[in-house]
């Protein structure tokens, strides 16, 4: 266990504090005190601190190899990144039913899906993908453990949504809100069951969503100390 007391000790924490707020008791209370805006604020900053001790506690871990780094791997995260920002960037606060980060108070039309016509779940695939790419040229122990438990946290919680909505919204709602959509990024789309318009299609968001994957890729060696590039 010599010198993985901080990493253990960073999923620890890390765990906790989302388990903690997420109950009901504990989140009223928050927000009783900060109210909705300041929860969610101090939530993001909070979640934000404890993400980066995590992945600094995991370049501190002891280093145990599970397969060697070959230069080809770093092409993983570096095709997987872009797709990943736009998936976060048209999914946050959009209109939303199935899926967590979208925006209640927005209508959503079924027939007309849109990011959610993509993917059911464009959040949780944006943090997957991030993880799952990250896995292939990060083959140590720590990094693959890290890593690992955010897509296999992912993929879990999509199933979990999807059955819980099922539940709450009923067999038939769910069916007809779901109609247009897949759990597989592009599934309807390559079947035939969402057709989109190119129209709507928000330059606002793709700007954004360009820009974070360029503001990763340029501060990925100041923050992280490693080139992303191959």
């Amino acid at each position: 266990m010599t010198g993985w007391t901080e990493f253990i000790a960073a999923f620890a924490v890390f765990l906790l504090s989302h388990a903690l707020p997420a109950r009901p008791a504990v989140r009223a209370k928050l927000v009783g005190a900060l109210g909705e805006g300041g929860f969610l604020a101090a939530y993001s900053i909070e979640s934000l601190l404890v993400l980066t001790w995590l992945i600094v506690a995991a370049g501190r871990a002891p280093f145990v190899e599970l397969w060697p780094f070959e230069r080809w791997q770093m092409w993983a995260p570096n095709l997987a990144l872009p797709l990943a920002c736009q998936l976060a960037a048209f999914g946050v606060g959009a209109a939303n039913p199935l899926s967590f980060g979208g925006d209640p108070r927005k209508h959503f039309d079924p027939e007309h899906p849109g990011i959610v016509g993509v993917v059911r779940h464009p959040l949780l695939w944006a943090i997957g993908l991030w993880a799952a790419a990250h896995v292939v040229p990060n083959g140590d122990l720590a990094h693959v453990v890290l890593f690992g438990f955010f897509a296999l946290i992912a993929l879990i919680g999509m199933a979990i949504i999807d059955r819980r909505k099922r539940r709450q919204l009923g067999v038939d709602t769910w069916a007809r809100l779901a109609a247009r959509t897949s759990f597989w990024p592009f599934a309807a789309l390559i079947t035939g069951r969402f057709r989109p318009d190119v129209r709507k299609i928000s330059p606002l968001r793709f700007g954004i969503g360009a820009a974070a994957w360029l503001s990763l890729l340029l501060l990925h060696p100041y923050v992280i100390g490693v080139s992303p590039l191959p």
